[in-house]
């Protein structure tokens, strides 16, 4: 009948990178993202082409009722839009994804399941607990963990016949069973403990329970099932949790991989642009901390008239020099548009500062580095080309930012070099503001650390940051890349708490890890 598909995609439980690559490619192509409570919003990524309407739901709270979502997802359909409707978990394990496929069938609406890790297998594995193990037990049940689950559902749902008494459970028989994982069951825990141990499972049974599985912010408390909730009600344990009920939970002390990393529990700031942010959100990822990203500065091409004259005759020049990774991604897209290829350096030497400019020179525009000092400032790579002899006579493109310190430029002329030419191959602004999430983060105390890679992204920090959030940033750490930012800190009057021994990076990771762990 002409209607456009909808896609229940299971988004898996918490971290971005467990989405399927169906279910990412779904993303990327849809026109509509349809996403609830326990969906990563940094999914809505791989859709920056599509429309995004929240329907999230927790207990007794719902934006939507069930009844809404599906009518939503058949109008969608019927509009032509196709939908991807990204469902927490799985859709099928208490995700209430049988009942949208039963509101698309009735429609006449074509759909597709795809289907995603469910908390009760990942949140374990990420605390540290194999659900299955050939010593301790053969099966595995999920449970919902709702104590009432009538209180739960929509009026509509309640009026089914088939949806009467379907939170019953046979205690006695889950008593006897080996492994059980109970959904959302934080506020039913003493009542599921309780009635466990009454239809007589020992009360010595290791048990956990798993706050934000697989997030950075994951939280674990463990005991039995006669201790656990008061456990759980000690620490203050919030919903979205999962509990994990058996001898596997044991294997915690051993497989616990997740927790153990070197920044878990750690909130980290990122203020590179977006473009470079990755590398840094990945490395600090990796080792465990949560990351929040917050750009300061933009980038965007330089004017293309002094650029496209500089590129056609690099041919002509003795050095061709970067300064960054930025300069390098630039040039050759400039090179590209222009129709010219790496044959344009002609026997042009290329010189570089940092490893990360010198990797993505090689790896952007195939080319060898002929200089790249151990010190990653414009200073060293001064000193190694007087050291050198290069300087003397020679003609030298310098392809940098149109923000870029003028010393450099400087050292070269004082040295003589026949010409130098100080082109601004791509420009950057201060972004218009630092992200509300951030602002939160801050005023709530949960962020310990703040990277900075360049003076830029430090004066940019600060000059966006409110006022009244100057007082706030008394307990957060700083990290300086090197000791230009460090100078700019003290400057702003924000001392660094740390500054990397390699300006890069890696070198800001692994300052970070040092001073955690020192």
């Amino acid at each position: 009948m002409g209607y456009a598909k909808v896609y229940l995609v299971g988004a898996g439980s918490g971290d971005p990178g467990l989405i399927t690559v169906r279910g990412a490619q779904l993303l990327r192509d849809c026109d509509v993202v349809v996403y609830d409570y326990l969906s990563n919003v940094e999914l809505l990524n791989h859709a920056p082409q599509a429309q995004v309407i929240y329907v999230g739901k927790k207990a007794a709270s719902h934006s939507m009722t069930q009844d809404q979502i599906n009518q939503l997802l058949v109008d969608l359909a019927k509009d032509g839009k196709t939908t991807v409707r990204l469902k927490g978990g799985d859709p099928f394990v208490f995700g209430r994804g049988g009942e949208e496929c039963e509101a698309l069938f009735n429609a006449g609406v074509q759909f597709e399941v795809v289907p995603g890790v469910t908390a009760a297998i990942a949140a374990p594995a990420y605390a540290g607990i194999p659900v299955t193990h050939r010593d301790f037990n053969s099966s595995f049940t999920f449970v919902t963990g709702h104590e009432k689950e009538e209180d739960y559902k929509d009026p509509q749902a309640k009026a089914r016949d088939v949806a009467v008494g379907s939170s019953d459970l046979n205690w006695e028989v889950l008593a006897k069973l080996p492994c059980l994982a109970f959904y959302m069951g934080v506020k039913a825990l003493p009542r599921i403990c309780a009635k466990l141990i009454e239809n007589g499972m020992d009360p010595l049974t290791p048990a956990a329970t798993i706050r934000w599985g697989t997030m950075p912010m994951q939280r674990t408390i463990t005991g039995t099932i006669s201790d656990l909730p008061q456990k759980v009600a000690d620490a203050k344990l919030a919903p979205p949790a999962m509990t994990i009920i058996g001898k596997v939970v044991e294997m915690r002390s051993t497989c616990n991989w997740f927790e153990t990393r070197p920044l878990f529990g750690k909130t980290i700031v990122v203020t590179r642009t977006r473009q470079q942010a990755s590398d840094l959100s990945n490395q600090l990822s990796a080792s465990g901390a949560r990351v929040i990203e917050a750009p300061t500065i933009e980038l965007s091409p330089a004017p293309i008239e002094a650029v496209d004259a500089a590129l056609r005759r690099m041919h002509e020049y003795d050095w061709v020099v970067f300064t960054s990774a930025n300069g390098v991604r630039f040039t050759r897209d400039r090179l590209m548009q222009l129709a010219m290829d790496s044959r344009a350096f002609g026997k042009a030497k290329i010189a570089a500062i940092g490893d990360a400019t010198a990797a993505a020179i090689r790896r952007e525009l195939c080319l060898r580095v002929d200089l790249s000092p151990e010190r990653f400032v414009a200073e060293a790579l001064g000193e190694a080309l007087a050291d050198a002899k290069e300087i003397f006579g020679k003609k030298y493109l310098l392809l940098r930012a149109d923000i870029a310190r003028p010393l450099l430029r400087e050292r070269l002329i004082e040295g003589h070099a026949a010409k130098v030419d100080d082109v601004p191959i791509y420009v950057t602004k201060k972004s218009e503001s630092l992200p509300e999430h951030l602002l939160e983060a801050i005023a709530d105390g949960s962020v310990d650390w703040i990277t900075f890679t360049s003076s830029s992204t430090a004066k940019n920090f600060f000059e966006m940051l409110p006022a009244s959030h100057e007082e706030m940033m008394a307990k957060v750490k700083i990290a300086s890349i090197g000791p230009i930012t460090s100078q700019t800190l003290r400057e702003l009057k924000h001392e660094p708490d740390i500054e990397a021994k390699v300006f890069d990076i890696g070198g800001i990771v692994a300052a970070i890890q040092g001073l955690l762990h020192s």
